[in-house]
């Protein structure tokens, strides 16, 4: 009864206080920091915008993983070039993932966030390899973009469910945001679009399997 107390939603009050009444038990805000730190170590150690350094700190690199360091399609969600990309994606993650998170629990959102940055990365990896085998030279991609579009995918499905509301969210809403999201990259240089639709239709597979289970503990927990 308590925790469901902690998580409740109280229209009157601000989101950013209630990310911190909860910072304790957040596993998003734990991801926001793990970047963050990640950061400013690479930051310190060499520099986020030398792309040796960011291959020598895990980042992707299609050539690397072919030869067997497939590590780098889940070290490189926690690596950013430059502070101005990092901004960008801690602070969509920072609220976006507070949502998620408390709707549908802390295990679940971790097999969304990091199950769907996987698949990003790894649609990002099929088609480096296939610019490679054409004759194009490979690129070095980090970010947690892919990650954060799987959180994307999974929210606009979870909407769909609710019946196209969640808290202070509608579907509508969330749906503009993901397709102006999509479209600014498309439009953008040195953006991983194929990171970011994997991560999108992987998030939105995963709640949709995951769904029936919330269901399930919902209806147990409600029973006298």
């Amino acid at each position: 009864m308590e925790e469901r107390k902690k998580n409740s939603y109280d229209p009157n009050e601000d989101i950013v206080d209630r990310m911190w009444k909860r910072s304790k038990n957040s596993i998003n805000l734990l991801i926001v920091v793990c970047n963050v730190l990640v950061f400013f170590a690479v930051t310190l150690t060499g520099g986020t915008e030398s792309s040796r350094h960011m291959i020598d700190c895990g980042a992707a690199y299609a050539p690397l993983i072919e030869k067997g360091e497939y590590y780098r399609l889940f070290t490189s969600m926690f690596l950013h070039f430059g502070i101005q990309h990092l901004i960008n994606n801690m602070l969509l993650l920072l609220f976006l993932g507070d949502y998620l998170e408390r709707a549908v629990g802390k295990i679940r959102y971790l097999l969304i966030y990091l199950g769907g940055g996987l698949i990003g990365n790894l649609c990002s990896y099929l088609h480096e390899l296939y610019r490679v085998k054409a004759g194009e030279a490979p690129a070095v991609s980090a970010g947690a973009s892919g990650a954060i579009f799987s959180a994307v995918g999974a929210m606009l499905v979870l909407l769909a469910f609710c019946k196209g509301r969640l808290e202070d969210l509608t579907f509508r809403r969330m749906a503009v945001m993901a397709v102006l999201s999509l479209l600014v990259g498309f439009e953008s240089s040195n953006v991983d679009n194929f990171a970011h639709l994997g991560g999108f239709f992987a998030g939105a597979v995963l709640m949709a399997v995951l769904y029936p289970g919330m269901v399930k503990v919902r209806k147990k927990g409600e029973r006298p």
